[in-house]
């Protein structure tokens, strides 16, 4: 039976640009080939797991922080389809995924929705990231934070020998809190040390916690890193 949240972001009612695009053929379509083509280049999993899981946590966060049902909405739309342009490049996937978003729903869409999704998508891998709405900042902090085993589509040597495959294989637990009256968003991991040392954790992801990071100042928090029970952030 489906949870109370999961009914709440599945409704049409509440949620309707994320009803939308989510049920959309197309969009599924890209997302399920890109999948497939970030398989063969031997990445994580990019596909409905890691649109579902950075759409979700991109909504919980929203919640937390206090944003109402529109831009929550617009949180879990953006999150869900960040990545569909990988299905095209890699290296430019988020300008790739912006430009095949804003053609497919142009005409659904108000220019203003249109506008902060195409920013999210474009935004959330980017060197030069900037943040003009608090739902880029929300999808970069729910996309980063996506570490898990399950993310791991190799298995026995070709794990050992991929950093992000140990990596994420070895993660355990995936937590994060945001605590409103200390103005703090804490992402807290558990590692299995006897797949990588932490310190393997900060060889692939420093960037992106700096991107969690920059996204949490704009949105008015500081933004902590645990692994293992020791604070790193």
């Amino acid at each position: 039976m489906a949870s109370n949240k999961n009914k709440k972001q599945n409704s049409p009612d509440l949620y309707p640009i994320f009803h939308l695009v989510s049920k959309n053929p197309t969009i599924i379509h890209w997302l399920k080939t890109s999948y497939f083509v970030t398989k063969t280049m031997s990445l994580t999993e990019h596909g409905f797991k890691h649109a579902d899981f950075t759409a979700k946590r991109a909504e919980e966060i929203a919640q937390k922080l206090g944003y109402n049902d529109k831009i929550r909405d617009l949180c879990l739309a953006a999150g869900f389809c960040h990545d569909i342009g990988n299905f095209l490049s890699r290296t430019y996937h988020h300008y790739l995924g912006s430009l095949l978003f804003s053609d497919l729903f142009k005409e659904q869409l108000t220019i203003e929705d249109l506008t902060v999704i195409m920013q999210a998508i474009t935004n959330h891998d980017k060197e030069e990231m900037k943040f003009t709405s608090p739902v880029s900042a929300i999808v970069v902090i729910a996309d980063k934070s996506d570490v898990r085993r399950n993310r791991v589509l190799t298995n026995g040597l070709e794990i050992q020998n991929n950093i992000h495959d140990r990596v994420n294989y070895a993660a355990i637990e995936n937590k994060l809190y945001v605590n409103d009256k200390a103005k703090t968003i804490t992402l807290a991991i558990k590692i299995d040390t006897k797949y990588v040392p932490i310190m393997e954790y900060f060889e692939i992801f420093t960037k992106r916690m700096n991107y969690c990071r920059l996204a949490s100042n704009y949105l008015g928090y500081h933004f902590n890193l645990i692994i293992n029970n020791f604070k790193l952030l």
